[in-house]
């Protein structure tokens, strides 16, 4: 049997109580690390705490533990019973204010507020009401105001009354910075913070708090939490669960930056580079609302896989307005029905296609057909000769607005003129009047000779269908070679019937930001921005010109033809030149096992990053050689499945279908990457980015290496999805990096 031997426990005057306490033990992680037991737990009392250490044999003594734990049981039965009354409240104040008479547009916004805090607290998930707790001293200028305080701190705040002091403290406020930031050298007036262990999927029952620690800040004690390492090491079967009780302080300053900060996170696999953009998103909704509702805010995604698994993220932190998109379906005008060529992509996303649409487009802004305009007007001929008209043109020109902008420019400064003339004849003109003149035909005919009216299917189609139109364009930019690769071999007959590849969709994104600048929003994250190209990081850019960006990638995972082999160049594509590139090298969840093999794979990567290094010192990585890599799957799949957790099979896109009947014909059924929950999951080596499994089985790396120019960027990929362990399936020769784990 084994025990837990009490050292030392204060009571709240300072006299030894003798108790001895039962451990904080959360995990197989948590049984190596040393517990905590807990004294004086009286509310609204700071106390002093004690460690414990691990020995065999001795009973267990629950009684301070069991206190403590039944006041905070107690203590979560009271918050929920306030939560309960805040959703009711809330329903209320709709249903009365649908039933009062109100008009304008005051009514009108307090009407959407409060249907959408209603409809966040319906959609909040089920589960504990708070995970921490913040003891300050009494110390006035170490604590300042909170001096004496005490604060249980959760992913939304709850109060018993609108005027009353929280009952919980949402995380994101500032007084909670100090639960993420404290420490024994910078203890920020923090007495004891507390950490609270529920039971794993908890629903928030009181039963499933079972363990607690507390860390005596003020006395300089600190050591590994068990709870802390028991919830990052947590089975991963489903989505992405936030890690509100779980961010580290590195992490935690990054998700408080200030808005109108724009930042880079090269982040290696296992850091919370994902976590810290998500989180922060929700940090800069609750602390600027107004300004980021106006604006919006938007999360992108690599792709639909990854929106799935990151989905329930932000509603799990009060947070369900947030649009999360990828960049395809952001620019989606069209259904994609083409695929491109590896060259014609490569050129189409390329920087220099800017100038080249640029030109195309301006190329049809001509002051040299800038007919005279006669306009009657009753007895009246107004007239704008020529030769005025040209200039007007060619001051707007030269004043660069988006191209639709410029037509109504010329519309409006030859109306002026028209205007002028009328005035010095007949007197002052009417708003009717100078409507009815901007409107008229000789006018729009005009305008359609110096400025025509453009649709951006029509200016690509050309540019792409008539070899002499591309080549204006691309005099000096494209070679020969790169404007051939662009030409359709078979032009359609008109725009409409196009068919248009991904590539061209964002080319049509800059045509239409050209012709007319796009809604912005305040904020947008961007996951896995490495593989962008700079034509869709103009695409991001126009759509952020007045907000600011979170960018999040890691060049090592970069496996677009296109990705990018250092920051600064991306950022500045992405209109932020001056934004500071932050390294997360420390990795929570890729045990050390895999973060060794994952580091020799990056030795062989053309890109400047730094090695990661893990806090975990666990793990497995095992190399199985076989004749019949799907027979050696269905075994190593079988082996993970004795295991708790989720097992994910991996292998070049080619060979992942074949790999799913294996399985199946074997009894073991296996989902794939789009659904969410499943224990055995195969997922295509092109989906797997940004996933993550307990249990992860490599097939046939070469293969995966062998399938895109960078496949070994992909390996790595790969090999870092596994939270636990990592099984290498191989017929053929290994890569170089991995043939030091043969057996």
């Amino acid at each position: 049997m084994y025990g837990f031997r009490a050292v030392e426990a204060w009571g709240p005057s300072g006299e030894s109580t003798g108790c001895p306490g039962r451990p904080v033990r959360t995990s197989h992680t948590a049984a190596r690390l040393q517990a905590v037991t807990i004294t004086g737990c009286q509310r609204n009392q700071v106390t002093k705490i004690t460690r414990l250490h691990y020995c065999e044999g001795m009973p267990r003594s629950d009684l301070v533990l069991t206190d403590a734990l039944d006041q905070e049981r107690s203590f979560h039965d009271a918050c929920r019973a306030a939560l309960a009354a805040m959703i009711d409240g809330t329903q209320e104040q709709v249903t009365v204010g649908e039933d009062v008479s109100a008009s304008g547009a005051d009514a009108e916004v307090l009407g959407h507020r409060l249907r959408s805090r209603a409809k966040e607290f319906r959609e909040l998930p089920e589960g504990p009401l708070f995970f921490g707790r913040l003891d300050f001293g009494t110390d006035a200028d170490a604590a300042g105001d909170h001096a004496g305080q005490r604060y249980h701190i959760g992913r939304l705040r709850i109060t018993s009354h609108p005027s009353s002091p929280p009952l919980v403290v949402d995380w994101r406020a500032p007084v909670a910075r100090a639960f993420y930031q404290a420490g024994p050298r910078d203890p920020q007036g923090v007495a004891v913070r507390r950490r609270f262990g529920w039971a794993y999927a908890s629903r928030g029952d009181c039963a499933d708090l079972t363990s607690l620690e507390d860390e005596h800040l003020e006395a300089g004690e600190s050591w590994e939490s068990g709870i802390v390492a028991g919830e990052i090491e947590r089975p991963r079967i489903g989505p992405m669960r936030d890690i509100a009780a779980t961010i580290q302080p590195e992490q935690d300053h990054l998700v408080r930056q200030e808005l109108a900060t724009t930042f880079c996170v090269q982040g290696a696999p296992g850091t919370g580079k994902t976590a810290v953009g998500l989180h922060r998103a929700a940090y800069l909704l609750y602390t600027y609302p107004q300004r980021i509702r106006r604006g919006g805010m938007l999360i992108l995604g690599p792709n639909r896989t990854f929106l799935s698994y990151i989905s329930e993220v932000l509603p799990s932190l009060g947070e369900t307005s947030v649009r999360q998109s990828t960049l395809d379906d952001e620019i989606a005008r069209h259904p994609v029905t083409a695929h491109d060529g590896e060259h014609t992509a490569l050129v189409k996303h390329d920087i220099r296609l800017a100038d080249v649409l640029r030109r195309g487009l301006y190329a049809r802004v001509s002051p040299d057909r800038a007919p005279s305009i006669a306009l009657a007007d009753g007895s009246y001929r107004w007239r704008v000769p020529a030769d005025e008209l040209a200039r007007i043109v060619q001051d707007v020109r030269s004043e660069e607005p988006p191209y639709a902008v410029g037509r109504e420019r010329v519309r409006t400064r030859v109306v002026r003129a028209v205007q002028q003339q009328a005035e010095r004849r007949a007197g002052p003109r009417t708003e009717l009047w100078v409507q009815k003149v901007s409107r008229a035909r000789p006018l729009t005919a005009a305008l359609d000779a110096v400025w025509p009216a453009v649709r951006p299917e029509g200016v690509l189609a050309e540019l792409l269908g008539r070899p002499d139109l591309l080549a204006a364009a691309a005099v000096g930019v494209l070679d020969t070679a790169e404007q051939s690769a662009l030409l359709w071999s078979r032009p359609p007959r008109s725009h409409r019937s196009a068919r248009w590849s991904s590539a061209d969709l964002v080319l049509l994104d800059e045509l239409a930001g050209m012709i007319e600048r796009p809604a912005g929003y305040g904020h947008i994250v961007i996951d896995e921005a490495q593989d962008l190209s700079p034509m869709q990081c103009r695409a991001i850019a126009r759509r952020s010109a007045s907000g600011s960006l979170t960018v999040l990638g890691d060049l090592a995972q970069g496996t677009t033809p296109w990705a990018a082999r250092d920051w600064p160049r991306l950022l500045s594509h992405l209109g932020r030149p001056e934004a500071v590139v932050t390294p997360l090298t420390t990795g929570f969840r890729v045990p050390a096992a895999v973060a060794g093999l994952a580091n020799r794979l990056l030795a062989q990567l053309d890109v400047d990053v730094p090695p990661s290094r893990t806090l975990r010192r666990d793990g497995e990585v095992t190399v199985t050689p076989a004749d019949d890599t799907a027979t050696a799957a269905v075994a190593a799949v079988r082996a993970a499945l004795v295991y708790a957790g989720s097992v994910g099979v991996i292998a070049a896109d080619a060979d992942s279908r074949g790999l799913r009947v294996a399985l199946t014909a074997a009894g073991i059924a296996a989902a794939g990457p789009d659904t969410l929950g499943a224990r055995v999951t195969v997922v295509p080596a092109s989906a797997a980015k940004g996933l993550e499994y307990d249990h992860v089985v490599v097939v046939e790396p070469a293969a995966i290496v062998e399938a895109e120019p960078r496949g070994l960027n992909r390996l790595y990929v790969a090999v870092t999805r596994a939270v636990t362990r990592l099984h290498i399936v191989h017929a053929r020769q290994l890569p170089l990096a991995l043939r030091a784990f043969e057996p």
